[in-house]
C-alpha cells in the first residue's frame, strides 16, 4: 500500500497529542512502544535514543522522528533542550483515547486499536531515525512555532498549532519519499480542477502550470486530464468561460468588454468569435433572446 491509498480511507489530518519545550537537566527515560509518532528537536546539549536495538546519538540542530510501535529509550547525558511532539499523522475516530505512552510500557496489545499506521510501511517511504533534512532551519522554525501556538489556550492559536503541524509533516514526507503517489492510471485525483479553473478563468492558465499542480509532466497532464474529463484541457477550460460567460449574459448588464475580460478572453473580439463558433450566435443575440422563444 502506498501512501495515496491509505489516504483514501485514513486520510492524513495531523493532530497534536502533547507538545512543550522540554528543558531539563541530564535524564533517563526508559523503554516504551509508542501508539503515535514522536518528534524530537535537539536544540540544545545532546541526546541519545536507542530505537529498536540501534543506538543513534544526535547533537544540536538534528532531529530525531520515532515512528508508532517503536520500542526506544532516550538519555540526555547534561543540561539540553529537546521540544518535541507527539502526535498523530492519520486520522483516527478514537484519537482522542489515545495517549503518550509511559516509561515501561510496553505491551500494547490493548490497544492496537489505536494505533497509528507507520509511514515507514508504505510504498516509497523509508523515513530514518536520524532526519535527513533539506532545510533542518525550516523545520526547527515550524516546530517552535507550532509548540508556542499549541501551548495557548487561544482556540486560534491552538487552530493555528494543528495547522503548522501539517505543514511540519508534509515537510518531512516530501524530504523522505521516493513514491509519494501511485502512478497507475486511476490515482491521479483532479477533483481540484473546476474549482480551481473557476477561481482563474480571468486569468491566462497554462498546460505547465497545472501539470506542476497535479505533479505530472505536460504530457502526461493531457493525457489523464483526456482520460478524465473528456476533453482536452484547453477546450474544457473554454467551455467553462463560455459557462460563465452565459451566465453573466443572462443575470448582468455587464458590457461585453466586462464579461469577456471576466471570462479569461483576449478581448471582445476573441470572445463574441468563440462564443459564436460553440454556441452558434453572438453573445449580444444570445442576451437579447433571454427570455424569448428560440
Amino acid at each position: 500500500m502506498n501512501l495515496f491509498q491509505l489516504n483514501q480511507s485514513q486520510p492524513l489530518v495531523p493532530y497534536i497529542r502533547e507538545s512543550d519545550y522540554a528543558v531539563r537537566s541530564a535524564y533517563y527515560l526508559p523503554s516504551r512502544k509508542l501508539l503515535d509518532y514522536l518528534l524530537i528537536y535537539i536544540r540544545k546539549g545532546q541526546l541519545q535514543v536507542v530505537a529498536d536495538g540501534v543506538d543513534y546519538r544526535f547533537s544540536e540542530g538534528e532531529f530525531c522522528l520515532l515512528q508508532p510501535g517503536t520500542t526506544h529509550d532516550l538519555r540526555s547525558p547534561g543540561d539540553n533542550e529537546t521540544p518535541f511532539v507527539h502526535m498523530d499523522i492519520f486520522f483516527h475516530p478514537e484519537r482522542e483515547k489515545s495517549f503518550p505512552t509511559k516509561p515501561g510500557q510496553l505491551d500494547l496489545s490493548s490497544y492496537q486499536h489505536l494505533m497509528q499506521p507507520r509511514l515507514n510501511d508504505l510504498e516509497g517511504m523509508n523515513i530514518p531515525v536520524k532526519l535527513q533534512l533539506k532545510s533542518p532551519h525550516l523545520y526547527a522554525d515550524l516546530l517552535l512555532k507550532m509548540i508556542d501556538s499549541w501551548l495557548s489556550p487561544d482556540p486560534l492559536r491552538m487552530l493555528e498549532a494543528q495547522v503548522l503541524g501539517s505543514q511540519l509533516i508534509h515537510a518531512i514526507i516530501l524530504d523522505h519519499s521516493s513514491a509519494t503517489r501511485g502512478d497507475a492510471p486511476g490515482q491521479h485525483r483532479l477533483d481540484w480542477v473546476d474549482s480551481y479553473l473557476s477561481l482563474h478563468l480571468a486569468e491566462s492558465i497554462s498546460i505547465e502550470t497545472m501539470a506542476k499542480r497535479a505533479h505530472l509532466s505536460p504530457s502526461r497532464f493531457r493525457e489523464v486530464f483526456r482520460r478524465r474529463f473528456g476533453f482536452p484541457p484547453h477546450q474544457y477550460l473554454i467551455s467553462l468561460r463560455l459557462q460563465y460567460a452565459q451566465e453573466l449574459l443572462k443575470t448582468t448588464s455587464n458590457t461585453m468588454a466586462e464579461i469577456a475580460e471576466y471570462c479569461g478572453f483576449a478581448d471582445v473580439f476573441h470572445f463574441s468569435k468563440t462564443f459564436k463558433q460553440q454556441m452558434g450566435c453572438t453573445p449580444g443575440t444570445f442576451r437579447d433572446s433571454i427570455g424569448k422563444p428560440l
